[in-house]
């Protein structure tokens, strides 16, 4: 759905995901996001009655769709789908984005489990909602390339966990090395867990 399509609440709930991207959830202000969406500030109230909580936790949880939603557009674009190669293109969405446009945002899940999960019960929620629906494609797409249902779940956790810690790795260096390095070294392992067929 373009940005324009998107009413105001959905209009708000992207816009606070590419805020706390960029600059985290503490950073991140109602009316700042009310900006961004091009949203009366007081629609927020109308349709955020939790405050900024209720906001960033339904923003975490779009994001983990999103991400949840990119696993099968990866595998639809790879001329040989395997699990090195979905992990690739995972992990290209940030080489290029860091390539094009500088290395400004990360993942807002992360931003808001770093930011808030410790004092916000919630927010852990949301965000731990989040990485599981993200992490339940992965899963189920190495099932579907011929890794064993008894390995994919770990191995959808370690390609996230590996990707996230480059992502931040990445932004400190304000280099891709870690992305490509992390893309390298798994791919190997991640294609050796296809069990072999008849």
């Amino acid at each position: 759905m373009a940005v324009s399509e998107r009413g105001p609440r959905e209009r708000m709930v992207f816009s606070a995901a590419q805020l706390i991207r960029r600059d985290g959830v503490a950073a991140t202000g109602m009316r700042e996001v009310a900006a961004h969406a091009g949203a009366p500030r007081g629609s927020l109230q109308h349709y955020f009655p939790g405050g900024k909580e209720q906001l960033v936790n339904e923003a975490v949880g779009w994001a983990g769709r999103y991400a949840g939603n990119r696993v099968s557009r990866f595998l639809a674009a790879l001329p040989e789908p395997t699990p090195a190669a979905l992990f690739a293109a995972m992990v290209r969405q940030w080489t290029d984005e860091y390539e094009a446009a500088g290395f400004a945002g990360g993942c807002p899940v992360a931003a808001a489990t770093v930011d808030r999960a410790q004092a916000a019960d919630s927010t852990r929620e949301a965000t731990a909602t989040a990485f599981a629906a993200w992490t339940a494609p992965v899963a189920r797409a190495l099932t579907d390339l011929g890794v064993p249902g008894e390995r994919a779940g770990a191995l959808a956790t370690l390609m996230i966990s590996a990707l996230e810690g480059a992502i931040l790795i990445a932004r400190a260096e304000r280099d891709v090395r870690a992305l490509t390095t992390v893309a390298h070294e798994l791919g190997p392992l991640l294609d050796a867990a296809v069990r072999e067929r008849p």
